[in-house]
């Protein structure tokens, strides 16, 4: 299947300061592929350099087929884009934001209306209403409308759901199903790393690297390491501090309000016994799963080529 998105070894600094290294991604038409990553990772860049807003320092990258340097315009028709932060016009109401992209775009409400009916139809009682006094959840509403108002080929949405409730968050990507079943690719950064788990495939980003590219399933499976998790009656920190002192333990972090400790599988039993006797008041959770976080985490000590931190 031809890819939609291509991305050969694009690197970007700023000054001393590197925000990409020599990333190489594809991405197929209908695909949700996320970049999960925290703050710094390098998704702003990727997705401005994609977006023809900035210029890769090296590598080549295509949109539909399009080269960003050479055939700027032309990839600006065809992408809709949606920034981290709130960036349409708070001045003009919901209705006026919308007629104004579809007419930058020489398009109409009506002409794409079935692509964001299920969205618009919870901002319609709201349609004469200023942006800037919209809700969170609203606003987001609003620009994903406003991005998706010419049928793009290709989504990028940059940090869509921060700040916004959780409610807000599972209706949006709901939302991102159904234009993904248009065929429209869609590209979203996050640092939530439950996201990932509702992407086609993701790319774990730190510190402008790619660490793993694959399907979220994928990545947990191929998870190499056993977890123990355990929640704790005292003093969480104190408890973390000894744990990370055993010889057994590779990793030991916080988890809300559990700490996952990772070890090679062959001695989990006797990790778990070592800790029941490291520490009293500890209860241990009975599934025992690896998450996206275990597999984010562990990907970056080994890139880093370090443990416990």
């Amino acid at each position: 299947m031809e890819n939609n998105i291509r991305a050969a070894g694009i690197s970007k600094s700023f000054g001393s300061q590197v925000a990409l290294q020599e990333l190489d991604f594809a991405a197929a038409p209908g695909e949700i592929f996320g970049f999960i990553g925290a703050d710094g990772a390098g998704k702003t860049t990727l997705f401005k350099i994609l977006t023809t807003l900035l210029r890769q320092d090296a590598g080549k990258a295509e949109v539909c087929g399009l080269d960003t340097d050479k055939d700027f315009r032309e990839i600006r028709r065809i992408i809709g884009y949606m920034a981290g932060r709130f960036s349409l016009y708070g001045d003009l109401s919901v209705e006026e934001n919308l007629k104004f992209f579809a007419q930058v775009f020489d398009s109409t409400l009506q002409e794409n209306y079935e692509l964001i009916r299920d969205i618009y139809v919870l901002l319609e009682p709201f349609k004469k209403r200023r942006a800037a006094d919209l809700s969170g959840g609203m606003k987001q509403k609003l620009a994903l409308c406003c991005a998706l108002i010419h049928k793009p080929k290709v989504l990028v949405l940059d940090e869509p759901t921060t700040g916004v409730d959780p409610v807000s968050r599972r209706e949006f990507w709901d939302n991102l199903k159904t234009v993904a079943a248009e065929g429209i690719t869609t590209l979203v950064a996050t640092p939530y790393m439950d996201e990932a788990m509702q992407c086609d495939r993701v790319a774990l980003l730190q510190e402008g690297r790619i660490l793993q590219i694959d399907r979220p399933a994928q990545i947990i499976a191929d998870f190499p390491k056993a977890v123990i998790i355990l929640k704790t009656e005292h003093n969480r920190n104190q408890l973390i501090r000894k744990l990370r002192k055993l010889p057994e333990a590779e990793s030991v972090f916080s988890f809300g309000e559990t700490i996952h400790v990772t070890c090679e599988p062959a001695i989990k039993g006797k990790l778990t016994a070592a800790i029941a006797a490291a520490e009293s008041g500890i209860s241990f959770q009975p599934e025992q799963a690896a998450g996206i976080e275990d597999c984010f985490l562990y990907y970056m000590q080994r890139a880093d080529g370090r443990e416990n931190n």
